[in-house]
């Protein structure tokens, strides 16, 4: 009988562990796991589908995480541009489980390596090996389409057009696939990928390192900044779109160097690389010119609808301003029509491309404000500069 009272006490104690505990697991679980890798194919879906049809809020992981493996092709690949928020009725989950047995997938809109980082963050919080195995496959996937000529990544598998294959900067493909091929050599929550996985992420970051260095296009021997995409044999610039001409491109450009600057012990090359295409950045800045917004008749267009219009204003108080495209021999602005026939001035575009497309920005503004200033601290007398 005396026993009973100690094992009372203790049936109590392990009551108010357990009453401590699981609040702490479940905010050990920490915030939403991150969407943001996901908007741009989540509004390219709702350009076609619009967005009137239930979702799945951001804490609903599981939900989404679902979602994916469902999503997922059989050879580990994604389709491009679905929204993994949204709730599958019958006929739609029939027509993803068919779309299963599709080849490939696409790199395109930021796709693939945010599934494998979301799933993975999933199984961390979860334990659910759905997660882990499909998070897997769609590593595995990325390993298989490394472009072994130079070590970047395609638009897209199979290819469908004459792009398709090519070794793509546009969209952040190969700087995107390449941050997320670091994180999982240092992040705990890809500690579920294997020693010869890892091996082959690690091989496969050193290729893309190197082709990134390689084909930063030149300018009589003065290293500049990125081309959209390359021809995987000749590995010169090379056309997307029709209206996407080679040339240099600015935006995609700003997360080569961004995930450049991110390599916590950069080689002399590295630095050296980043050095120039800042430099390149801030001798084509163009000044005095505001891209303005405006109101006007709607229109409805094949690809999009707009109220709106563009146009450039003299303004000599206005930040600085990149094109999305400069030529590849004197650096200029490149401007085009859809037919892919280059014009001279911005109001030579159609509306529908005016309006359709980004063919100005302040993409590198933050680099050279904010990010360039405090990696070049980082970096000062490390032995890399």
């Amino acid at each position: 009988m005396a026993a009973r009272p100690a094992a009372r006490v203790n049936v109590r104690r392990l009551a108010v562990l357990l009453w401590i505990a699981l609040p702490c697991a479940v905010m050990a679980q920490g915030p939403d796991i991150a969407l943001r890798g996901f908007q741009d194919g989540i509004h390219h879906w709702q350009s076609g589908h619009g967005t009137d049809y239930p979702r799945y809020r951001p804490d609903q992981y599981r939900q989404i995480a679902d979602n994916l493996v469902v999503l997922q092709r059989g050879g580990g690949g994604w389709a491009v541009n679905q929204d993994p928020q949204r709730i599958l009725d019958d006929a739609a989950r029939a027509q993803v489980l068919a779309d299963q047995a599709t080849p490939g997938g696409s790199f395109d809109n930021r796709n693939i390596y945010t599934q494998v980082a979301y799933l993975a963050e999933a199984f961390a919080r979860s334990g659910d090996a759905r997660y882990r195995d499909a998070a897997v496959r769609g590593l595995d996937f990325i390993l298989a389409e490394q472009i072994p000529t130079c070590g970047g990544w395609p638009h897209s598998v199979p290819s469908r057009t004459a792009y398709h294959g090519h070794i793509t900067f546009a969209d952040d493909v190969t700087s995107g696939v390449l941050t997320t091929l670091r994180r999982v050599l240092r992040e705990p929550v890809f500690g579920f990928i294997t020693a010869e996985q890892r091996a082959r992420v690690d091989a496969a970051v050193t290729a893309g390192d190197a082709c990134l260095l390689r084909l930063q296009v030149r300018q009589d021997g003065v290293p500049t900044i990125w081309a959209g995409q390359y021809d995987r044999t000749t590995l010169l610039p090379a056309q997307g779109r029709k209206f996407e001409l080679p040339a240099l491109v600015t935006d995609e450009s700003v997360g080569v160097v961004r995930y450049l600057m991110s390599i916590p012990d950069p080689s002399p090359a590295v630095v050296a690389s980043v050095n120039a295409a800042m430099a390149w950045f801030q001798a084509h800045a163009l000044t005095g010119w505001r891209l303005e917004t405006f109101e006007t008749t709607p229109a409805q267009f094949q690809f999009h609808r707009t109220t709106v219009d563009r146009r450039l204003v003299a303004d000599a108080g206005a930040p600085l301003l990149w094109g999305r495209f400069h030529d590849l021999h004197d650096s200029g602005v490149l401007l085009a029509n859809r037919e892919g026939e280059r014009v001279a001035r911005f109001e030579e575009i159609p509306r529908e491309r005016r309006t359709g497309y980004h063919w100005y920005g302040t993409w590198p503004q933050a680099l050279i404000t904010t990010d360039y200033p405090r990696w070049q601290q980082r970096t000062a007398g490390t032995g890399a500069r």
